[in-house]
């Protein structure tokens, strides 16, 4: 018997192609103006959405530099991608790491204050930047970390959201592999790295997902304490791409920026998607 489908089971796809839509299309304007001149862009009202013919001489010129039409310096794009990219790494897996390493104390270690020390970290989820920035920004100026990769990334590594999904993780392992464990003669370090970490992968890729593309996507911060043109992400280049008004702005370099910062996170999520999604919904954990 082949059942009719109703109509209201297509509402549903056309809400989710209406969406994609919505959100592809900005996307698909900022690569077309990437390809024209930055005449073409202002002149053009509405700007045309046919594809240029000035691709790789724009791509170019936003990731090594040039002169600009007004005789202006275009900053190369490359070091700031790349101050950008150890910037999300480090902060990635550095909270990974301190997140694993401190949800495992809360769960298999007892010490006086175990409970108050865990609430005392996920109190911090309710306090927002802004009221953390600066006594931050005083500790990292005393220490002189200024305009260095450690300023940039060591304040942001303690994750409070993280170590609680890894704590919530670990609470549902059984006693009986830690009873294995120690009846194998292996001690707390041994037990951690190869059952616990093993364990966790697909939480540690969902996490490392999500936190690459927060320590990608960083502006406030970085605007705060960097002050030198070598230590800006990509970010924030963008933003000082913009000079004044429209027709003094090299609008298709600056599309072209904005289209080299969107791939490396991208690229991340395209080939971690199944271990993200896995890690989001696997309830056989």
């Amino acid at each position: 018997m082949v059942e009719r489908k109703s109509l209201w089971t297509l509402v549903p796809h056309v809400v989710l192609l209406l969406g994609v839509a919505v959100i592809a299309f900005p996307v698909f304007v900022t690569l077309i103006a990437s390809t024209q001149t930055s005449q073409q862009i202002v002149q053009q009202v509405p700007m045309s959405l046919a594809p240029g013919g000035h691709m790789l001489e724009t791509y170019k010129v936003a990731l090594f530099g040039g002169q600009t039409t007004y005789g202006g310096k275009i900053t190369p794009v490359a070091p700031m991608m790349m101050v950008s990219l150890i910037c999300a790494l480090t902060i990635a897996l550095g909270k990974i790491a301190i997140s694993l390493l401190s949800a495992f104390a809360f769960v298999y270690f007892r010490f006086p204050g175990r409970g108050l020390c865990f609430w005392l970290v996920f109190v911090t989820l309710m306090l927002p930047v802004e009221v953390r920035i600066f006594p931050t920004y005083q500790v990292i100026s005393d220490l002189r970390m200024l305009n260095t990769y450690a300023g940039l990334t060591v304040p942001l590594i303690a994750s409070a959201t993280a170590t609680f999904l890894f704590r919530q993780f670990f609470l549902t392992v059984p006693d009986e592999l830690v009873e294995a464990a120690r009846i194998d003669g292996a001690g707390p370090m041994r037990f951690f790295k190869d059952v616990l970490v093993p364990l966790s992968l697909t939480s540690i890729a969902a996490l490392f997902v999500i936190q690459f593309i927060y320590g990608w996507n960083q502006y406030l911060w970085p605007l705060l304490v960097t002050t030198s043109e070598d230590m800006y992400p990509i970010v924030m280049g963008i933003n000082r791409m913009f000079s004044g008004g429209d027709a003094a702005n090299e609008w298709n370099v600056i599309m072209a920026t904005a289209v080299l910062a969107m791939i490396p996170p991208m690229l991340v999520v395209l080939l971690m998607q199944k271990w993200f999604v896995k890690g989001l919904v696997d309830t056989e954990k």
